[in-house]
């Protein structure tokens, strides 16, 4: 941690009004009353920040099963065509007859009898469903029981929310109002409940916060337990390693990588064991699953008229990611100062969801806590948002075209391709102003105050003891000015440093 030559700026600055820093905000305070006031007495409210922020979050959740009624009502049980003209479509009630949990099979020991011989998820994700049916009334009409398991899901998804809600808002103890982009975020709402990816996302985000306050076993473990409910988790791992080697704190980060082989073996191992063909039935899928819905390579397909083979998108997609990740990494090791941790989380899992040769809706869920943290600037969130709002409605629309017989109702394949630059452009733009402001800093909101990183624990104030590039260039240390009075000095490099 930094000494006090390193910064004078107290670790109990109040919180961060965001409608003092934020045109958008204060624009859209108005609805409550406006920006809040120079003479505002903060605290002696039972509504903390964190709590108005889970409860902004659970009413937009509540909102999106709202937004399902007309499929749970019957839209999912009468054709395929109604639930996509609806935009109401979930993998949920399909998959409780479709996989076996209606039957009582068990996940990845019973072979299923359809087209997917075992169940095609990551074992925590299988477990999370399982526990679900669990809780599914088993009387009445298959209908019923599929709109129970959908509610039931539903309640538990819910949680996920809520737990994700309270992390995010914690993660920067001095800026909790930033989780009202999560909370409020519209594609949050539409795509928490089309399938179980929401357990994976508040993993996540609970290791995020545990790293913030210095745990990295209790993040280590939790970025295990997330793995073993969504691969895409592991990836974060990949910047911390950046950072803990331009930081000197390897140690941390071994005791993290350890944490997260562990709690990842612990799940997995028994189903490895004692089911091994139903368990590395996600992993074959994901290798033999062909270039599917909102992909780049869908277009490509879909423009040319030829198909690609899987093997080749493979190789492909593999080069593309290798190639963002070296960019991320020569980002990490050359910028001015050192990266905070949620900037490079946010970069490493966009790239991995703009290589890859599949993007279903509900993977915005995945970006969504991340972009909050990294770029906590309502314009270009919600910029972003419109993109993946108006992808939304593509899939759906362009699938009711598809479904719709010689009718075609919905969207064509000309605006369906244009709804997946959409969000392809909307995630390069979120991206493109995350490394503006890596590579200048104060433009970068949450350093504004003097901050460091407050998501980065052990990294928050540290000095670096390895840089490359301009930052390997002897300088003066880096100064901002706090509060137009005080200043700070962050990441000075020790004389003789790598």
């Amino acid at each position: 941690m930094p000494s006090t030559e390193d910064t004078t700026v107290p670790k109990d600055r109040p919180v961060v009004p965001p409608t003092r820093r934020d045109r958008i905000a204060a624009s859209g305070s108005e609805l409550i009353g406006g920006p809040i006031g120079r003479w505002a007495w903060y605290g002696g409210s039972r509504l903390t920040p964190v709590r108005v922020v889970v409860l902004v979050a659970i009413g937009m959740f509540a909102l999106g099963m709202v937004q399902k009624m007309p499929c749970y009502e019957w839209a999912w049980f009468r054709g395929a065509s109604s639930q996509y003209t609806h935009a109401c479509y979930s993998d949920i009630p399909h998959l409780f007859l479709g996989r076996g949990f209606a039957d009582d099979l068990v996940p990845y020991f019973d072979q299923l009898s359809g087209d997917m011989q075992y169940l095609e998820y990551p074992v925590l994700t299988g477990l999370f469903m399982e526990v679900a049916s669990w809780f599914t009334p088993g009387g009445g009409s298959i209908q019923h029981r599929e709109q129970m398991y959908w509610m039931v899901n539903a309640g538990m998804l819910m949680i996920c929310a809520a737990v994700i809600a309270v992390c995010v808002a914690r993660t920067h103890r001095h800026r909790p109002w930033d989780a009202l982009l999560l909370a409020l975020a519209p594609a949050f709402a539409l795509t928490a409940t089309i399938n179980w990816d929401l357990l994976a996302v508040a993993l996540l985000a609970a290791g995020m916060l545990m790293w913030s306050r210095a745990r990295p076993l209790a993040f280590g473990i939790l970025i295990g337990l997330a793995t073993a409910a969504k691969l895409y988790p592991v990836l974060v791992l990949g910047p911390l390693l950046l950072l803990c080697w331009r930081a000197g704190r390897l140690r941390e980060f071994g005791v993290a990588l350890g944490g997260t082989a562990a709690s990842w073996l612990l799940v997995n191992l028994p189903v490895m064991l004692l089911a091994p063909e139903g368990w590395k039935k996600f992993y074959t899928f994901s290798q033999e699953r062909q270039v599917d819905f909102g992909s780049f390579w869908l277009i490509i397909t879909q423009r040319t008229g030829q198909s690609l083979e899987v093997e080749t998108v493979n190789t492909w997609s593999m080069a593309l990611m290798v190639l963002a990740c070296a960019g991320i990494a020569a980002l990490a090791l050359t910028a001015p100062r050192r990266p905070r941790f949620a900037q490079l989380a946010f970069l490493v899992v966009a790239a991995f969801i703009l290589t890859n040769k599949v993007y279903s809706p509900q993977y915005v869920l995945w970006l969504i806590p991340l972009a909050a943290l990294a770029r906590p600037r309502w314009r270009d969130f919600l910029i972003w948002q419109a993109c993946e709002v108006m992808y939304f409605l593509g899939i759906w629309m362009y699938l009711a075209y598809t479904t719709s017989g010689d009718a075609h109702k919905g969207l064509p394949t000309e605006g369906y391709q244009l709804a997946i630059a959409l969000h392809l452009l909307g995630t390069l733009y979120l991206c493109a102003v995350v490394v503006r402001d890596v590579l200048l800093p104060e433009r970068d909101g949450v350093r504004r105050d003097g901050s460091d990183d407050p998501s980065g624990g052990v990294l928050d104030g540290a000095r670096d003891v390895f840089v490359l590039g301009q930052a390997a260039r002897p300088a003066a240390p880096a100064a901002h000015t706090v509060e137009a009075t005080q200043r700070v000095s962050w990441g000075v490099r020790p004389p003789g440093a790598a």
